[in-house]
């Protein structure tokens, strides 16, 4: 029997989202939750790290849906020198939870319909947070899509579509600030 022909190439836009991605080493279980998931990627340990200073980790294990927009590693270090370290102190849980709040969206928004947010608002998509305050979300125009945050600082999704059973995590490369 002849082996099956290759599948055409696709774009990280047009992918499907896979089983069990691949996030900092560590499959990631659409079965599991959001913490369960994100306690096994070695490029969020400081956002697991912030999330159990911030007392967030019962709410990201709930029924959700929740969209978390999760800065890597990398992410939290392009940040001011001292600034993680800051936010992590008790007496700033407060300011901790505002900045990490602000990368949550209520509901399930996969990539696809975040396309179709943004191509109905004429290029663009509000996406109220959990914070309170706006992302704006864009495509990037090579088939990606860029968060803008309220200070104006851009933050690409590096890999969508990471389902959990209570949402999904877009993973993304600069920490977004209210």
């Amino acid at each position: 029997m002849p082996a099956p022909a290759a599948a055409p190439a696709e774009t990280a836009a047009d992918a499907m989202p896979m089983q069990n991605p691949m996030v900092g080493g560590a499959p990631m279980y659409a079965e599991k939750d959001i913490v369960d998931n994100a306690v096994n990627s070695k490029d969020h340990t400081t956002l697991v790290a912030a999330v159990k200073a911030a007392g967030l980790v019962d709410t990201l294990k709930g029924a959700g849906p929740f969209t978390v927009f999760a800065p890597t590693n990398a992410a939290f270090d392009k940040l001011p020198k001292g600034t993680v370290d800051t936010l992590l102190k008790p007496d700033k849980k407060a300011d901790l939870t505002k900045v990490l709040t602000y990368h949550v969206v209520p509901g399930k928004v996969d990539a696809a319909a975040l396309r179709q947010q943004i191509a109905a608002g004429n290029g663009t998509a509000s996406l109220k947070t959990v914070q309170g305050e706006t992302l704006t979300a864009k495509d990037d125009g090579a088939g990606g899509i860029v968060l803008t945050d309220a200070k104006g600082g851009q933050s690409h999704v590096t890999i969508a579509d990471v389902m959990q059973k209570n949402g999904v995590i877009h993973v993304v490369d600069t920490v977004l600030m209210p």
